[in-house]
């Protein structure tokens, strides 16, 4: 049985992917996932990497418990809003955070590459965006995503890492929003 994180990013919690979220994991349960939904926005931490890695912060509690979460996860779900390109500050800081070497990943001694200590896992990005999809993908090369998934994710060990995009959000309508929370709750049902 899978156990399926999903991760809010969507720094206000009423928002439109607070309700993606919601429809994936009802998704993936009726597959028969386990799913945990950590909503950003709901905790009180400090997105900011003081020292970089060369001095460790202690990490709060909850930023403990999202790393227990992760190593414990099979799948991991992000759903995020696309600001200037990419996601927000509070996801970034988030990941700044939590994505620490000796968790995440580990620097070799002596050499440039590194162990990838996620492995074993896979992903989902979900992003709305204002910006119509194919100009994302056509002018701009869906860098924000392309970033997250080779930077971040592929980086650690978690392969595949499968996109989705939800797009114009601003300007959709009703029943435009119940198809994608539609479409969302069927990638949690799709999952195996």
């Amino acid at each position: 049985m899978k156990k399926v994180l999903i991760i809010n990013g969507h720094p206000d919690s009423e928002s439109f992917c607070t309700a993606l979220a919601a429809n994936y994991a009802k998704g993936a349960e009726k597959a028969g996932a386990t799913t945990t939904t950590l909503h950003l926005s709901d905790q009180l931490f400090s997105p900011v990497l003081a020292f970089g890695y060369r001095k460790r912060t202690e990490l709060e509690p909850y930023l403990k418990e999202a790393q227990q979460l992760i190593s414990e996860a099979s799948h991991l779900v992000f759903i995020y809003p696309t600001w200037w390109g990419t996601f927000p500050a509070l996801l970034k800081g988030f990941l700044d955070r939590v994505f620490l070497p000796g968790f995440a990943f580990k620097y070799r001694e002596n050499s440039l590459f590194w162990d990838k200590l996620l492995t074993q896992k896979t992903a989902r990005i979900i992003t709305t965006m204002d910006t119509p999809s194919w100009y994302y993908k056509l002018v701009y090369r869906n860098a924000g995503i392309y970033s997250f998934q080779k930077n971040v994710l592929e980086f650690c060990g978690i392969s595949p890492v499968k996109s989705t995009i939800i797009a114009i959000v601003k300007k959709s309508t009703d029943s435009q929003r119940i198809k994608w929370l539609s479409k969302v709750y069927n990638l949690g049902l799709g999952l195996k």
